[in-house]
């Protein structure tokens, strides 16, 4: 019992305000690129010394049934693949499973500090990968998006749509083609086993499907909240029995990031493809940073590296949390002046459409 309540930090107003916050930006992010928002939502709460593995498992915990509040709201602007969201999601399950035991056993091996490093390691790692080929990609599409040509799909994506594998192959609609069921077993596992890891499936589910299978951004952002819903429900019940689910926070963050997930699902109306990559990319690299700051801070409390004075560990601590807090800023502002010129573009065509019909009446 001692070992689990120590899993918990202290909660005080300005820290529940904070979380707010962070599940109000993390559902914005959710819903506007379907990742679910858990980059935004881990190290937002391990910014404020929740462990790793607690930060991880509460995150899960809050997020099935946003992403479901996402998938629905999504689905009526028919951005939602469903079976391709419940294909994925099965073999995304045995990839939670497998990525908790990892989680559980570095918890209990390294402890705190382990974990802690773990996570962080795992983040950069992803974020400096995932995060630099979408903002490439963003910036060489942004021409061919804004004057509405259709996307290109990837040779890869080509090669899959074009393998016949006799008693596999399923027509999935965002691809608007038939592939083989088996080429999404290895992403869903691999979604899975990040999701586990580090809460964000997202990272993986959307380039996946968007540069291997050929899905459509949009499509791809949306069909990957089916997939976090069946995720997130596993993997909370896998940590809860573990005793590593802080419900406080997983409510905290759930109430913010319900306002924000149907904001952040109306933004995709309005915007472009690349757009939508832009702001992905942005918020991931400026997260990797706040993330890096901590990794020394780990290694010394390990002992792999020589111990930090506490001005220098106060220092990377500081730095971490503004440029946090500084990620979470970029994420809302970017897509909320996506909003804002979206309705100020559709209601100029509103007004461009009734005015004939007014000078007509006169």
């Amino acid at each position: 019992m001692i070992e689990l309540t120590t899993n918990f930090i202290d909660l005080n107003w300005l820290n529940v305000m904070y979380l707010f916050f962070v599940g109000l930006v993390g559902g914005l992010v959710s819903g506007f690129i379907g990742s679910g928002g858990a980059f935004v939502l881990t190290p937002g709460m391990m910014s404020i010394g929740v462990p790793g593995l607690v930060a991880v498992a509460s995150n899960m915990c809050h997020k099935f049934p946003k992403a479901l509040v996402g998938a629905i709201k999504r689905a009526k602007f028919g951005q939602v693949d469903v079976k391709l969201g419940l294909v994925m999601g099965a073999s995304a399950e045995a990839g939670v499973l497998f990525g908790a035991h990892i989680q559980e056993y570095i918890k209990k091996t390294f402890g705190d500090a382990g974990s802690n490093l773990y996570v962080s390691v795992a983040f950069v790692i992803v974020l400096g990968i995932v995060g630099s080929y979408v903002l490439l990609d963003a910036l060489k599409t942004k021409d061919d998006s804004q004057a509405n040509k259709p996307e290109k799909i990837t040779k890869i994506a080509k090669w899959i749509q074009s393998v016949n594998i006799p008693g596999t192959m399923v027509y999935f609609k965002s691809l608007n083609a038939k592939i083989s069921f088996l080429f999404t077993i290895p992403l869903g596992f691999a979604t899975g086993m990040l999701a586990a890891t580090i809460a964000v499936g997202g990272f993986l589910g959307v380039p996946a499907m968007m540069y291997i299978l050929g899905a459509p951004a949009l499509m791809a952002s949306a069909t990957e909240l089916v997939i976090a819903f069946v995720m997130g429900l596993v993997g909370s019940f896998k940590y809860a029995m573990g005793g590593f689910v802080d419900i406080r926070l997983a409510m905290i963050i759930l109430a913010g990031s319900l306002f924000g997930v149907q904001l952040g699902a109306i933004g995709t109306t309005y915007v472009k493809d690349y757009m939508i990559k832009i702001v992905m990319s942005v918020i991931m690299l400026v997260v990797l940073v706040s993330r890096g700051l901590m990794i020394p801070v780990y290694l010394s409390q390990l002992g792999v590296i020589s111990p930090l004075s506490e001005m220098t560990v106060k220092i990377l601590k500081s730095s971490s949390f503004i440029i946090m807090v500084a990620a979470l800023l970029t994420g809302a502002l970017i897509i909320c002046s996506a909003l804002y010129k979206g309705l100020r573009e559709e209601r100029k065509l509103r007004r461009l459409v009734e005015l004939p019909s007014s000078d007509t009446v006169k």
